[in-house]
């Protein structure tokens, strides 16, 4: 099977479980608000990347040629893949109209710190101006994939992201949740403090470990998630709207795979997950109108 991404690791990781998957195509790092008005290569320095795919991925987003670097491999492509995962940084609005995607290379390379020196203003995902920007941007992919004759072949991975860890329940009540992960800080804090006082620290410092606490890694990604899925929302509507097909799962569906080759995210699944999601695909594709 041949395929083209535009979108994150999500899909592409996706792809690696998928027999004879033959990806011929990975857009990432790039929002579908660089369609529309892309900054442009001219004054950008990003020679501090660390490697051709990120120099690639930034340079195809700031030209904007995404969809047509999809659009290329149309005779070839079996089936395109979209996720929303990349949109979650925001993009970078100049004085000009022009923008580029927010990714973590811009800001690693120092990009993001000169579109500020440039008068750049950064559109946070989720805001009302960033989501008016992404319909726009989405409707315009969409379009050059019907004029492509690609759109019956798109599928969205409409992919919630995970909020609790491989070997953990999802919790079936939220309010019993919050008290229980009240319970398991107070805990932590206690065992905090009396570690400070038997070691020979004073009052004052057992009294700020007890209450000053840092999340766990599962509670950040917890947090994270919960607010993430909200946000996605209306994205992720919109989005389903618009394209063929689509493969959706919950975030109670999903864990969070600790030795994910990138490492923990909410984003980055167990096997099982993946092979969940390939299931479906495969499903979609024997069924196509189009083969």
């Amino acid at each position: 099977m041949n395929i083209a991404i535009f979108g994150s690791c999500v899909s592409r990781d996706t792809c690696e479980f998928i027999p004879g998957a033959n990806v011929l195509e990975y857009v990432a790092r790039q929002s579908v608000t660089s369609l529309i008005s892309p900054h442009g290569d001219r004054d950008v320095d990003i020679s501090g990347l660390e490697s051709p795919f990120q120099t690639r991925m930034v340079e195809s987003d700031l030209l904007g040629s995404g969809a047509d670097r999809v659009i290329s491999h149309n005779k070839e492509i079996d089936v395109v893949l979209i996720d929303l995962v990349d949109e979650r940084r925001g993009f970078w609005l100049f004085p000009d109209s022009t923008t580029i995607t927010n990714s973590l290379e811009i800001e690693s390379c120092g990009a993001a710190d000169w579109a500020v020196g440039q008068g750049a203003e950064l559109i946070e995902f989720a805001t009302e101006r960033h989501f008016e920007a992404w319909k726009h941007g989405f409707e315009l992919l969409v379009t050059k994939l019907r004029d492509a004759q690609m759109w019956d072949r798109t599928i969205l991975l409409d992919i919630e992201w995970a909020r609790v860890f491989s070997g953990s329940l999802y919790p079936a009540n939220e309010t019993i949740a919050k008290l229980g992960r009240r319970w398991r800080q107070a805990q932590r804090g206690i065992r905090n403090a009396e570690r400070q006082l038997s070691s020979g620290h004073g009052v004052s410092s057992a009294w700020k470990q007890l209450w000053n606490l840092k999340p766990t890694d599962a509670e950040e990604f917890a947090d994270r998630a919960v607010r993430a899925n909200h946000e996605y929302v209306r994205y992720r509507d919109f989005a389903r709207s618009m394209v063929a097909a689509t493969v959706t799962r919950e975030s109670w569906e999903l864990r969070i795979n600790g030795d994910h080759k990138w490492g923990p995210q909410p984003f980055h699944y167990r096997d099982g997950d993946y092979k969940s999601v390939v299931e479906s695909i495969l499903v979609l594709y024997q069924g196509a109108p189009w083969k």
